[in-house]
């Protein structure tokens, strides 16, 4: 439930798209190896650590091993799991899994994906971790419930967007990938108090309208200000002539959007350039705090502007611009405070190289980082209110 020099959370270019079966290109668009994976880890054998309000669960093996994986699974039983989040021995899934935007695919592509796991995948006998959560609050029947408020959703149609009827395909298509197996709802959407995304598909305003995950902030993608070109740059190459991909979402580009086909990345672009704007404009906080620009200056001419330059314009598919960057418009500076403290690094794409941007955490105060952050929002963004030194730390707390 992660994910941004800009971050555009969904789906994947590929020139080598015959080369892989119809369910392998499937598992590439649901991102399925990006959490199902552990760092260092056997591809698809689980392990890697979801944080949770109460508290870390671990992804499940999904290799066709018959012991530790799901190589006693039945069609049936995949089909369960991955749409109504229920296992093979009838217990719920954590909804980290994001079965209610799964449940909207098509019979073939769950049919797709369960012949590549059970035919393609590597099977490994690696053992599932134990969830860290309190036994008291480990009991799974209360996931019936919440399904049963917050799953259904899912499954209406989406009618808000009108287009041209020579479009309606395209529009269908895009609506299709980033609402059912791209999944981009799990990090774009807010969540409500039962941790629910709030919508599930563009007949609400809240559907991809921004949120804050684990210390990053991910942009609303109802407010898009680029041309389809650039956008389908940003999810192929991880980087445009304005724009670089940092961040989670730089995993998703890496493991992901970087395969999509060139009509299936149209029709994203299609879909996402599309939206009404409602709910989407950032909002200046309320309020001032007392900083000093003369210091923000100074320090973003010191570990700045070498690469973004004097007038933040940085270097064309280089060096991303702050002029117009989503996390420096953003409402919430979560995501621009978090590039400063530990660094960015754009996707690794096939024919392209992965830029670094250095980690200031060790170099810049929090005062400091604050200043910079102030800065660059005050030169670039959207005349929000300055940010403090208490804010900085928040985003590092959120980050531990």
């Amino acid at each position: 439930m992660k994910q941004t020099l800009l971050a555009i959370g969904c789906i994947l270019y590929t020139g080598h798209a015959a080369a892989i079966s119809a369910g392998d290109y499937m598992a590439k668009v649901s991102d399925c190896v990006a959490c199902h994976t552990a760092e260092g880890g056997q591809p698809m054998a689980g392990g890697k650590a979801f944080s949770t309000p109460l508290g870390n669960i671990y992804a499940t093996n999904i290799t066709p091993d018959k012991t530790s994986g799901i190589g006693q699974y039945s069609y049936e039983d995949f089909e369960k799991a991955v749409r109504q989040g229920i296992a093979k021995d009838g217990h719920p899934l954590y909804p980290a899994m994001p079965y209610p935007s799964y449940a909207r695919m098509s019979d073939k592509d769950i049919r797709d994906l369960y012949d590549y796991f059970m035919k393609e995948v590597p099977a490994a006998d690696v053992k599932n971790k134990e969830n860290d959560i309190p036994w008291l609050l480990s009991a799974r029947w209360p996931l019936h419930i919440w399904n049963w408020l917050y799953v259904e959703d899912a499954h209406s149609d989406n009618t808000a967007l009108k287009t041209k009827e020579q479009d309606k395909e395209l529009l269908a298509r895009g609506a299709y990938l980033v609402e059912g197996p791209g999944h981009c709802g799990a990090c774009h959407t807010p969540r409500g108090v039962s941790m629910q995304e709030k919508a599930y598909n563009g007949t609400s305003d809240i559907y991809l309208s921004g949120a804050t995950i684990d210390g990053w902030y991910a942009p609303s993608l109802r407010n898009i200000s680029m041309s389809p070109e650039e956008l389908k740059d940003l999810l192929r190459v991880g980087r445009s002539q304005h724009g670089a991909i940092s961040g989670p979402m730089s995993e998703v580009v890496t493991q992901s959007t970087q395969y999509l086909t060139e009509g299936d990345l149209e029709a994203i672009s299609f879909y996402l350039l599309n939206f009404n704007h409602k709910n989407s404009t950032p909002v200046a906080k309320d309020g001032s705090i007392t900083y000093s620009p003369t210091d923000g200056k100074t320090l973003y001419s010191m570990y700045c502007s070498t690469c973004h330059g004097d007038d933040g314009k940085g270097k064309d598919f280089t060096v991303p611009s702050l002029v117009n960057n989503s996390i420096v418009t953003a409402k919430d500076p979560a995501s621009l405070i978090s590039v400063i403290y530990q660094g960015a690094q754009t996707p690794q794409t096939k024919g392209n190289i992965s830029f670094r941007m250095p980690a200031y955490k060790d170099s810049m105060s929090a005062d400091e980082m604050a200043n910079v952050v102030n800065y660059v929002r005050g030169n670039w963004g959207i005349g929000a209110a300055p940010i403090s030194k208490d804010d900085v730390v928040k985003v590092k707390e959120a980050q531990k």
